[in-house]
């Protein structure tokens, strides 16, 4: 652990190429989710946290700085290479309580009972078996543990998907409907769902946190250009028409939300989200 007067000493290059490497990424996607979440964690010194999910460490390295060194931190997270990059960022800002640990939420190598705190910022929700995720949770929460995630709502992204609808309509791709509502329910459980779900793990629901925030973007194109977009979207828009029709849906789509951007002056869509504050 570093000292007070190395900390006070230490200088940073901006131009160093590690500086560089290690500066926090962190998707705008992901920042409202994590500050709600950030607001409802009870901090306190010496906490054992899991969080799932942290992808290449958020909210894990932050927590683990505003936790400090008496707390001992687990990131869990099937991605290799986000989790080595998370490694990196933890070496190089002298984070030494946080580690990274390869693994599904669905079957956790940990103990029972092990730990005060679990988090995941958008992450439950993705995961392939929420009962069972939520299961693991229990077990391995001490009795008292705070469970606090994040996740999106079903209105998230309306305005793109009911155009992406009216896309599929008139290529006389109605029979893609359903393919179009089982993406969009299956990663946006309502509120009611994620309440019995929470039930039936044993856990006890304190509060929950609506919040929400507004993706712009200037055109279509810039929609579909977007890193983000290309990264956590793309292919499972894909996957919804024909595999023959695949392009020719989401280009009529992209030249839609470029109307509808000259139309109302941008593309504005809505990302509705809830915090659920729960308790062992």
């Amino acid at each position: 652990m570093l000292s007070l007067e190395e900390i006070l000493a230490e200088r940073f290059e901006l131009e160093d190429p590690e500086l560089v490497a290690a500066f926090d990424e962190l998707p705008l996607w992901s920042a409202p989710f994590g500050l709600l979440l950030l607001d409802t964690v009870r901090l306190r010194p010496g906490l054992r946290v899991l969080d799932i999910g942290p992808g290449s460490g958020f909210p894990l390295l932050e927590l683990a700085q505003r936790l400090g060194p008496e707390a001992s931190l687990v990131g869990l997270d099937p991605w290799r290479s986000a989790a080595e990059r998370a490694r990196l960022k933890a070496r190089f800002y002298r984070i030494a309580n946080a580690e990274l640990v390869e693994g599904v939420a669905e079957r956790m190598p940990f103990p029972d009972g092990h730990f005060d705190l679990i988090v995941s910022n958008n992450g439950l929700n993705n995961v392939a078996d929420r009962e069972q995720a939520l299961a693991e949770c229990v077990r391995v929460s001490k009795p008292g543990a705070q469970l606090v995630f994040t996740a999106n709502l079903p209105g998230t992204m309306r305005s793109f998907y009911d155009a992406f609808a009216e896309v599929l309509r008139d290529r006389g791709a109605t029979d893609r409907l359903p393919a179009l509502a089982a993406h969009i329910g299956g990663k946006r459980p309502t509120r009611a769902e994620w309440e019995a779900r929470l039930r039936t793990a044993g856990l006890t629901l304190g509060r929950v946190l609506e919040s929400s925030f507004t993706w712009r973007f200037a055109s279509g194109r810039a929609l579909f250009r977007h890193g983000f977009i290309r990264l956590g979207f793309l292919d499972a828009w894909k996957a919804i028409p024909h595999p023959a029709d695949a392009i020719g849906v989401l280009g009529e789509l992209e030249r839609r939300l470029d109307r509808m951007a000259e139309e109302r002056g941008e593309i504005a869509l809505e990302i509705p989200f809830a915090c659920y504050d729960c308790g062992r």
